[in-house]
């Protein structure tokens, strides 16, 4: 069996660095990995519209932005297939089929679709009068969405956070559904989960748990670096760690959270002066020694946010300039999201087909027809 990967972000604003610790750098690793024999990549717009419906326009204004995020972290369109989910229509008739496989309850009881809906304000208990207070449909049934998206291309492996765990678990339950009532058709897919600890859920600059572009506490890959510079100075950190003093703590502490993410080793050897003040000057060849003496007091917030700056400047400005260079030639990024949308619909064109023969829905196929109209005819002779 062909090993495929299949994964994507909602084109809702310009990706952040959780976005990147979280599934871009990944994403590239594997790309350059040679290990899968396709990887496919999306751009969920018809996703985002479940709860952006009346807001189109931000929608589509996003596309070119997660597209210019995408090609200048380094996904290769030579390599990988960069795609627009609305230009792939079979998704939505895949989507049509599944909804048939899956209960109201099942989908109540989906812990992510609890979380997503309580985030986003929607009441459960709402009539309908008011379109923004009720649950969109279409957003109350992405996980059937997600599930088409992810058989469409028959994709075995699909790397995502922790927090989508109940959401390929259900797409596998959809498989084993679907492959028990029509016969063997679908490929269940196995999740992906960063290897790094610290980029399951990468918090907020603000020390919130989910960085969002509403509660304006990202950092994105796009941000210059005075705003790089502003965003980290401005960090939450220890709030009990009032004088350099004092003990500090590391749990809970955004900016060794961000560490945890970013650091190398190198790193120390290229911007260990940051830990050299008038007052104190630290010599430090590990996190873990920024940790321990954080930890045992003496070290100045500031200090480890002048490192984490360097750390995190020495990561996005090669992906800064990229991006620049991309901005001048927006004909070619869309170009790249056009074909890599005719490639992802023909395959996914053969995958519903397959799913109809299954159903016993193929009525036009070539011989399906005749040998349907030779049964029917037997039956009123």
């Amino acid at each position: 069996m062909s090993k495929i990967i299949l994964t994507g972000d909602r084109p809702t604003g310009r990706l952040h660095i959780g976005h990147y610790v979280g599934s871009l750098r990944r994403r590239v690793e594997l790309q350059e990995s040679g290990l899968f024999d396709r990887i496919f990549i999306m751009i969920a717009d018809a996703q985002a519209l479940t709860d952006n419906a009346d807001n189109p326009e931000k929608v589509r204004q996003n596309i070119i932005e997660v597209a210019l995020d995408y090609l200048s972290c380094g996904l290769d369109p030579e390599k990988s297939v960069l795609f627009i989910q609305s230009q792939v229509s079979e998704l939505t008739e895949l989507t049509f089929f599944y909804m048939n496989l899956v209960t109201v309850q099942r989908l109540q009881r989906n812990p992510t679709v609890k979380a997503e809906l309580q985030w986003r304000g929607f009441s459960e208990s709402a009539d309908g009068a008011d379109n923004k207070a009720g649950t969109p449909v279409g957003f109350f049934c992405y996980p059937i969405s997600q599930a088409a998206d992810i058989t469409a291309f028959k994709a075995t492996t699909v790397p995502v956070g922790e927090d989508q765990e109940p959401m390929i678990e259900q797409t596998r339950e959809i498989v084993r559904k679907f492959n028990a009532t029509y016969g063997e058709t679908l490929v269940e897919p196995e999740i992906m989960l960063p290897d790094n600890a610290a980029c399951l859920r990468l918090p907020g600059t603000d020390g919130k748990a989910k960085m969002s572009k509403s509660l304006g506490n990202c950092i994105y890959l796009s941000d210059s670096e005075e705003e790089l510079r502003t965003k980290v100075r401005g960090m939450y950190t220890d709030p009990t760690h009032l004088q350099v003093s004092d003990p500090g703590h590391v749990e809970g502490n955004p900016v060794f959270t961000y560490l945890d993410a970013f650091c190398r080793p190198e790193h120390f050897e290229k911007f260990g002066d940051c830990f050299h003040g008038k007052k104190v000057s630290f010599d430090f060849h590990s996190l873990d020694e920024v940790k321990a003496q954080y930890r045992a007091g003496g070290l100045g917030d500031m200090m480890v946010k002048n490192f984490l700056f360097e750390v995190l400047n020495d990561t996005l400005s090669p992906i800064r300039a990229r991006r620049k260079e991309l901005e001048k030639n927006l004909p070619y990024v869309y170009e790249v999201l056009r074909k890599g949308s005719e490639i992802a619909r023909s395959v996914a064109a053969e995958t519903l087909a397959d799913v109809k023969r299954a159903m016993r829905i193929n009525y036009f196929d070539e011989g399906v027809l005749e040998a349907l109209i030779e049964e029917q005819q037997k039956k009123y002779q």
